[in-house]
């Protein structure tokens, strides 16, 4: 598996150009096909495209099957595998297949809507709240997940440990999962915020620890309405952010009683709501 590629480019700073060579992050598209049986018979359906950074394929798959309500749990999957030529670039296929199982019902409709992942969708922020209530989410006020504020300022520099990909290219994003004393259970990389989340809610699904409620998500980059419903679908009540939150992001955490935290990094961070789970 190839996640970067390395390129002679010219580097110019002032007046000076020097030909050298740089990597950078392989992006190729990634196919999610699924197969059913329906009413009238077997069903194969490609249910989404996404440009992603080749690896944990499968986890990617599942992940976005469980986040849009597709499927509910591992029992649900008969198996999950990539198919077809391995790809020029990265080596690997860019189509995973996923079986389901025959007593499984999938909504064709939630199939073909268009999802709310975008923030140019058009949606307003109410109809998107209704959404994620009408997919069966529920308040994670309840939980007892807690964690210290010198635990979240320690994140981002452990979380840089790990990214080996972003330090060779400087172009992935990083999502992370940590428990309440700051160590990193999972991460994951990729050229898209939402797959790198995605890569570890498939991760743990296929490993039965869903819900997370014990759990934070952390995030390498801003915080917005599609990873706060990610987070909420995977139980996961805290979200934090090394860059900014969204408006919709913050009605999200106070909808259903998440925390999320906002602009973590440098020993310093912004509660934007929950901040009972954060003790300083």
């Amino acid at each position: 598996m190839i996640q970067s590629r390395s390129l002679a480019i010219a580097a110019v700073s002032g007046d000076k150009t020097i030909d050298r060579v740089d990597a950078v992050a392989v992006e190729e598209p990634l196919e999610i096909r699924l197969e059913f049986r329906g009413p009238r018979g077997p069903v194969a359906k490609s249910v989404s495209i996404t440009m992603r950074t080749p690896g944990h394929d499968v986890d990617l798959a599942l992940g976005f099957l469980y986040g849009e309500g597709i499927i509910d749990r591992p029992g649900d999957v008969l198996d999950a595998s990539p198919c077809g030529p391995p790809a020029p670039g990265s080596g690997v296929p860019n189509v995973v297949k996923v079986r389901l199982r025959d007593e499984s019902r999938v909504d064709l409709a939630r199939l073909e809507r268009h999802f709310y992942t975008t923030s140019s969708c058009g949606v307003c922020g109410k109809s998107s709240l209704e959404a994620l209530s009408l997919t069966g989410s529920e308040s994670l006020a309840a939980d007892g997940f807690r964690v210290a504020g010198r635990v979240l300022d320690a994140l981002p520099a452990r979380l840089r440990e790990h990214q080996l990909a972003f330090d060779e290219t400087g172009g992935l994003h990083a999502a992370a999962l940590f428990d309440s004393g700051g160590d990193l259970l999972l991460v994951r990389e990729d050229v898209g915020r939402h797959n790198a989340v995605d890569k570890v809610v498939g991760q743990l699904l296929d490993s039965g620890t869903l819900p997370a409620a014990e759990h934070g998500l952390l995030v390498s980059g801003r915080a917005s309405f599609e990873l706060m419903q990610k987070a909420l679908r995977a139980g996961i009540p805290m979200l934090a952010a090394v860059g900014a939150p969204s408006s919709l992001a913050v009605a999200v955490a106070n909808e259903f009683g998440m925390t999320l935290v906002g602009f973590l990094r440098d020993s310093r961070f912004n509660i934007y709501a929950g901040r009972s789970r954060v003790a300083r």
